[in-house]
């Protein structure tokens, strides 16, 4: 998006639009990976199909003590995926039968789809086990052996104890759980770590929205004892997985232990600490650098159709957005509204010089403005997101529309940027000025509104609603709406209107964005009840 820089007015201290580095996710985005973790799942399964994970082949040699007559064995494998612990179980116990359930109901489909599932030996469905009651599909008391590999590291550790509650409904009375998941240490917790990806203590979000919790031996048993089952085994496995050819060496780390519902014997002592020279790697090696995040993020397209218009939007993949140091790579909800508003009042922009402020890589609203605008600069401060920018307009705009549109970067308050960007417009000023979602962070308030002042045009129209304006529709995240208007006010700015509650603050006789959603078709409509427009003159 945009920032201040060292020469900037005030000389105020460069910024940029991002979040302020901290130890953890802000409680918005934790409280969203929580509500939507199937929604993540199913995308990573739609992606990745049955690419991820390679089939566990190992099961036998690592467990095969816990599958001795296992002809007459009920399993159950939770966090089956796409059924790369089944199918290798079912091949080498053909007698035995497999309840598998998933998160993803895209992963039960795939499980579905396999050429070796037979529903006679196989039973697979979408369950969460935090909430979803197992006995809905399994009968109490039936099954010999729960499978759960890198499964449990996906659930909320506030969480983890309620799936262990429901895995003891359906598991026999000396049943076992065979447990293999990510230690403390990991490759993957330590990248985390560096970045702005931490949900609470060794609980963190991956570039793709999915979560990992990194457990250590004392934490994993003690969950286990505390709702009622006996370590059997455990340990914590180590072993370098290296790529010659980029040079580089992974250390993993992952714990595997075994325990059992209550009593019984101990004659299984062996930990998984003597085995490791024969453990093998879960992820296959191509997508593994993808998820610790050693390969480059990569674009994808995404098509936005509104009216007459079809974009196709260069910005970054879904799999890197939500952990992503700059915002201006991915295309905003408050953007797609304003760009509606656009498309079905061209009013708002014709004829006038159109300054957009943090516009991103999308830049949607500036190329909808060129359509009867005399003058568009989209800006940013973000040299991908301005690659990306230029990229998309020279793709999508005719010549004779290109011709009205100058991408700038303009870090917010920066001498040499506002010169540069004041030029354009004949040294007078803009007569509209559009943010989207750039008001979400409290120290760059301030300079947002000190670099409106520089730029707009300080002419007075006849009417109202033909002054220079400056337009804010975002969704109220960190910055409350006082704090905002607290801003406007010290740069001279005052707010006329706003939606969705109108203030007609000057006495006008009808509200001026209402009126922009008046006849306007449903499709183009976002209905978030969260987004809101403010519209603001300079005094």
């Amino acid at each position: 998006m945009a920032s201040n820089a060292s020469d900037s007015i005030e000389q105020k201290p460069k910024i940029q639009i991002y979040a302020t580095p901290s130890n953890e996710v802000t409680p918005f985005w934790k409280e969203k990976y929580e509500r939507d973790a199937k929604k993540y799942w199913d995308v990573f399964y739609k992606r990745h199909q049955d690419r991820f994970f390679k089939d566990r082949h190992y099961l036998d040699k690592e467990w095969g003590h816990f599958f001795s007559d296992a002809e007459e064995k009920v399993i159950l494998e939770v966090g089956c995926g796409a059924g790369n612990t089944i199918f290798p179980l079912a091949a080498t116990y053909p007698g035995i039968f497999i309840h598998a359930c998933d998160f993803s109901p895209r992963a039960v489909d795939l499980v579905k789809a396999h050429k070796d599932f037979q529903e006679l030996k196989i039973n697979a469905f979408p369950c969460d086990i935090t909430s979803d009651d197992l006995l809905n599909h399994i009968p109490p008391s039936s099954v010999d052996i729960v499978t759960m590999i890198f499964v449990l590291s996906a659930v909320s550790p506030e969480k983890m104890h309620l799936a262990l509650q429901n895995i003891k409904k359906i598991l026999k009375p000396n049943g076992y759980v065979l447990f293999r998941d990510y230690a403390t240490g990991d490759l993957a917790q330590e990248r985390l770590t560096y970045k702005d990806q931490k949900i609470s203590e060794n609980f963190f979000v991956r570039g793709d929205g999915t979560r990992a919790f990194y457990f250590s031996e004392e934490f994993l048993k003690s969950l286990f004892q505390e709702n009622g089952f006996t370590t059997e085994e455990c340990g914590v496995c180590c072993k370098q997985v290296e790529n010659r050819s980029r040079e580089i060496v992974m250390n993993r780390r992952w714990v595997q232990a075994a325990f059992r519902l209550d009593g019984g014997n101990n004659e299984i002592h062996k930990t998984a600490k003597e085995a490791e020279d024969r453990y093998d790697i879960d992820i296959s090696d191509g997508f593994a650098f993808e998820m610790f995040g050693i390969s480059s993020p990569r674009d994808e397209i995404m098509e936005f159709k509104l009216r007459d218009w079809n974009f196709k939007i260069k910005l970054l993949s879904k799999e890197f957005q939500h952990t992503c140091k700059s915002t201006g790579l991915m295309l905003w909800e408050s953007a797609r509204l304003m760009a509606s508003v656009l498309a079905s009042n061209q009013t708002i922009v014709s004829g006038k010089k159109v300054l957009e402020l943090g516009s991103g890589c999308g830049g949607i609203c500036s190329m909808i403005a060129t359509k009867t605008a005399h003058l568009v600069v989209p800006t940013d401060g973000d040299d991908k997101a301005l690659e990306l920018l230029h990229e998309n307009v020279t793709t999508n705009l005719e010549e004779s529309s290109l011709s009205k549109l100058h991408v700038k970067k303009l870090f917010w308050g920066n001498k040499e940027h506002l010169e540069s960007v004041k030029k354009l417009s004949g040294d007078k000023g803009f007569d509209v000025i559009i943010g989207t979602d750039v008001t979400y962070v409290a120290e760059y308030i301030m300079p947002l509104f000190q670099t409106a002042k520089e730029l707009i045009s300080k002419d007075e129209g006849d009417e109202i609603g033909s002054r220079p304006a400056l337009i804010l529709c975002h969704i109220f995240r960190r910055v409350d709406e006082t704090s905002i208007l607290s801003a406007a006010s010290q740069f001279g700015f005052q707010l006329v209107d706003k939606w969705p509650n109108n203030v007609n603050t000057e006495n006008t006789s009808q509200s001026i964005i209402k009126s922009w959603f008046e006849g306007r078709n449903k499709e183009d409509d976002y209905e978030n009840p969260a987004l809101n427009i403010m519209y603001f003159h300079y005094k």
